[in-house]
């Protein structure tokens, strides 16, 4: 049987965005009303990386998943999300995911490591997505995050400019532009773990302007200021997505008592964690037959969700 901490099996209530910051967001704000919002909305979600709550895991790799399947626009692929999930959970260890699971394990690993940069760090991320960089550039680029960082510009801004600055260098790079905004934007708000965010944005109404509904790239007239409409838009998704996933977890852990399978606890961490498990897991306390009962039992009691759709192969989720 799973014994739990009180206080772990009670999450709190997870922010949500003011709505007048989403009103006025939609409206055509100026460039200061622009920074005043997303100031609000990231007030708001600045609540859950200091809270710590015990699902934060698996909300960041939802987000993370959600910034891949936006990123297939931009590499030219085809993938949503059912298939990039599928491409990183059923890809054996240690073998190539393909292309677009490459791109959501750049994501994955964005929320899963501090905001740090180094040019080792800064390679590996540039071939998952798929770019070939010189150590020097990429070196380049690292000194060029700290300045902007230690420039102490509001945190939408520092984003906002790095992403910029990547198109310039290399304007075939915009997908690592994005991947950086996220870093730097977590980096100038202390988070512990960057937050998946901006990439949701980037073909929505904040990027684009005029009758014609051109987007606005990064550097072009107008950036700084659709980055602070996207960031009020995808800090209320993020909200709206943690409200979801608190509820599903908090039903999670209050069946977790009832669950009598040794390896239980190993399921239920994974669960909080991660965007996705594979119903035939097995670890050292766990069979793969034992895994498939647990994860009946756990449908039975509506705390799980299957996420493929399969009758084989299956994955589980909150």
């Amino acid at each position: 049987m799973i014994r739990l901490d009180p206080a772990t099996a009670s999450p709190s209530v997870p922010p949500t965005v003011p709505f007048w910051a989403l009103a006025a967001a939609g409206g055509g704000p100026s460039d200061a009303d622009a920074a005043f919002q997303a100031g609000a909305a990231l007030g708001a979600l600045d609540t859950l990386p200091r809270a710590q709550p015990t699902w934060i895991g698996a909300w960041r790799q939802r987000l993370a998943l959600k910034c891949a399947a936006a990123s297939m626009r931009l590499a030219g692929r085809a993938e949503d999300e059912a298939a990039l999930r599928d491409a990183w959970q059923l890809c054996p260890p240690g073998a190539d995911p393909g292309p677009a699971g490459a791109i959501f394990g750049a994501w994955r690993q964005l929320a899963l490591q501090p905001p740090a940069v180094s040019t080792d760090r800064l390679a590996k991320v540039a071939e998952m997505l798929g770019l070939a960089w010189d150590d020097e550039a990429l070196a380049d680029l690292c000194t060029k995050i700290e300045e902007v960082v230690e420039a102490q510009r509001p945190a939408p801004f520092v984003a906002a400019a790095i992403a910029a600055r990547v198109l310039a260098d290399r304007p075939d790079a915009e997908l690592f532009g994005w991947w950086l905004a996220d870093l730097v934007l977590a980096q100038s708000l202390r988070w512990p773990r960057p937050m998946p965010l901006l990439m949701t944005q980037a073909f929505g109404p904040a990027f684009r302007t005029g009758a014609d509904g051109k987007r606005i790239r990064p550097g072009e007239h107008g950036f700084e200021r659709a980055v602070c409409i996207a960031l009020v838009q995808a800090a209320a998704e993020a909200c709206r997505l943690a409200g979801e996933l608190s509820r599903r977890a908090e039903k999670l852990l209050a069946v977790a008592p009832k669950l009598r399978a040794k390896g239980a606890g190993d399921v239920i961490f994974l669960l909080l964690n991660e965007d996705a498990v594979s119903g035939s897991l097995t670890t050292k306390n766990l069979s793969r037959f034992a895994a498939r009962r647990l994860f009946e039992r756990l449908q039975q009691l509506e705390a799980v969700r299957e996420l493929s759709g399969r009758p084989s192969f299956r994955l589980f989720g909150l």
